[in-house]
């Protein structure tokens, strides 16, 4: 494996998540008049048009250069950030957000198989958890850091500094996606125009990727747990509720978000220590930290968020090594259209997460919600147990 590959793979997806705009953007739409309505019709906008394009991208990143796809989500996502703090209007948010859907749909699955792929060519594929594992680990510190410094760069220069400085980062990291080495992908000849056998080349590899998902057992499953996963984590958008309905301070809200992510990077570090550990091991981990999040949400704040950090960092470590089977299972060239498949089906989980827990907190509340997620999860770890590497 080349020098700096792993240095390099850290800072791509660092860079990517190095937004000080995050957790300031909905206070930006409200000063400029939007409501909690128009706000959330946003939020629907991006979460729509990154699942509606998930899979193509995915075959699309299959047939064409990852690293340019990865190049052009950085770019895409500089200039939603860009033009919200530029020319902030109701339009530029909604444009805005359709950029960073298309981004995001570009960026899903394919940095994941551009380096698989690499480490195949280099007979190290026993390196990806560890590596991904510490991807992960540095892209969430990425965001503690960038959300530590929102504060104090919007009080130096409004909104459109913490804007900017996400943009740059952003491009940044697309940019240096760009010096990534990319294992060659052979592609059949064809007689026809360059345009037509993109598109039909496009075409075969979506077809071939859902193909290899539904008639490959192991891989189903590893798709299917890995959406269900990743889906159901979406309970994180609630965290900072659940700590205030709990008594808790917006200052403490704050630190203990920051307990959470700094417990799920270092796990995520581990990932790559767990990688080999067996299905029933796994399945007792992922069901322990289920019930740890679960008891968290209801317990006092303090001792309460100890359990849910615990919980939520062990729960972020699975998710590489299950992201690690579905690399692991996929046979063909469709790598990046396997993945997106799966991003497909955790963006479906997360949107009903959303509305169930949306929706319910109408008649119960919210950590009353969040503790019951451990019952999908502890069917999730179910699934897991039953992964015994048949196909």
């Amino acid at each position: 494996m080349p020098r700096g590959f792993t240095a390099r793979v850290v800072a791509v997806e660092a860079l990517g998540q190095f937004v000080p705009l995050y957790p300031l953007y909905a206070l930006l739409f409200a000063d400029h008049g939007l409501s909690d309505a128009a706000i959330s019709a946003l939020f629907g906008l991006w979460s729509l048009t990154t699942l509606v394009l998930e899979v193509p991208s995915g075959a699309w990143a299959d047939v064409t250069s990852r690293r340019r796809m990865l190049a052009a989500s950085g770019a895409l996502t500089a200039a939603a950030f860009a033009l919200w703090v530029l020319v902030p209007s109701t339009a530029a948010f909604a444009v805005g957000f359709v950029l960073w859907g298309v981004a995001t749909a570009l960026g899903s699955g394919t940095l994941e198989a551009l380096v698989y792929d690499a480490l195949e060519r280099w007979d190290a594929t026993d390196r990806y958890a560890t590596l991904m594992g510490r991807a992960r680990s540095g892209y969430l510190l990425a965001i503690l850091v960038a959300t530590l410094l929102a504060a104090p760069l919007v009080q130096r220069g409004g909104y459109g500094l913490p804007g900017l400085v996400g943009s740059a980062a952003t491009l940044a990291g697309g940019a240096l996606a760009l010096t990534l080495p990319e294992a060659p992908r052979e592609r059949p000849p064809r007689t026809t125009g360059r345009v037509t056998a993109a598109v039909a080349d496009w075409w075969a590899t979506l077809r071939d990727g859902v193909a290899d998902v539904s008639r490959t057992a192991l891989l189903r499953r590893a798709v299917v747990v890995t959406a269900l996963l990743t889906g159901l984590l979406a309970f994180d958008e609630y965290l900072p509720l659940v700590a205030a309905d709990g008594g808790a301070s917006p200052a403490l809200v704050a630190v203990l978000l920051a307990v959470v992510g700094v417990a799920e990077a270092g796990c995520a570090a581990l990932a790559g220590r767990c990688a080999r550990l067996g299905p029933r091991v796994l399945a007792v981990l992922l069901a322990g930290a289920a019930l740890a999040v679960a008891a968290g949400a209801l317990l006092p704040v303090a001792p309460g968020f100890v359990a849910i950090a615990v919980g939520y960092g062990v729960l972020g470590m699975l998710l590489v090594v299950v992201e690690t089977r579905v690399q692991e299972a996929v046979t063909g060239e469709a790598r990046a259209t396997v993945t997106s498949v799966a991003g497909f089906g955790s963006e479906a989980v997360g949107i009903a997460v959303l509305v169930v827990v949306g929706v319910g907190s109408v008649w119960v509340a919210l950590p009353v919600l969040v503790a019951a997620l451990a019952g999908p999860l502890l069917g999730v770890a179910v699934l897991v147990s039953r992964t015994d590497g048949r196909r």
